[in-house]
């Protein structure tokens, strides 16, 4: 049997058909959930999709927090369900306190699009196997909330416990994809929860699955066949 994956589809959410893509390009079987239902099709992972869920009123995710969904998603995500949150989905994340930290709205306020290297920090994730401890991967980006802050105590606690699982790499900001893109305290653009099942990060790595589509590159892939391995696995 086929994996299932669910992929959640929140009022002003816009990459969730790129994200349906992204599982099946993988080999897996893509699951749409809706915002308002609770019943979860008893898939074996989800991901939350970029986008402005809600219009990001009050702030990027904070109500999508509250939608009937996420109290299935969450309640699975805790008993150990993977989980990924890309962008908007990674604002959700923070909101539930799935992942600790906070997202603002980037140091020079203004929207960033553009491809955007990466280091990867953490491969022991449910959703980061596929790649190498230290390689590089470059991944499409597009935020304009993406600054990622939290107190020196819980940034100090998720280097100790390798929970930054991706940072920007930082080569000068004038080199195209290099350097940090919206002030991200520690270059951080990616954490994990302690067990390793819950993964946020802000580039948007089902733009980068196929060699036709996109940035024409296929860096992203490995997060969608890294949750293949970790379903048929287990």
């Amino acid at each position: 049997m086929t994996a299932r994956v669910g992929v959640v589809t929140f009022p002003g959410t816009l990459d969730d058909r790129d994200t349906q893509r992204a599982v099946r390009v993988a080999g897996l079987e893509a699951v749409p959930l809706w915002h308002r239902d609770k019943d979860l099709k008893q898939v074996d992972a989800v991901v939350l999709p970029g986008g402005f869920s809600y219009g990001d009123y009050l702030r990027a995710g904070a109500i999508s927090r509250f939608s009937p969904v996420m109290e299935s998603v969450i309640g699975q995500a805790k008993a150990g369900m993977p989980v990924l949150g890309i962008c908007n989905g990674f604002q959700v994340l923070t909101e539930t306190h799935l992942l600790p930290g906070a997202m603002l709205r980037n140091n020079h306020l203004h929207f960033i699009c553009r491809e955007q290297k990466l280091r990867v920090e953490n491969n022991g994730t449910a959703w980061t196997s596929s790649y190498e401890l230290g390689q590089e991967i470059n991944i499409p980006l597009k935020n304009i909330d993406g600054r990622y802050v939290a107190e020196e105590r819980v940034l100090d606690e998720l280097e100790a416990e390798g929970r930054v699982v991706f940072r920007y790499v930082a080569r000068g900001a004038a080199a195209h994809g290099y350097g940090n893109p919206n002030g991200s305290l520690r270059d951080i653009a990616g954490i994990t929860n302690a067990a390793g099942n819950v993964v946020g990060l802000m580039p948007h790595p089902e733009h980068a699955v196929d060699p036709l589509v996109g940035t024409g590159g296929t860096d992203g892939l490995g997060f969608f066949t890294s949750i293949l391995k970790k379903l048929v696995t287990t």
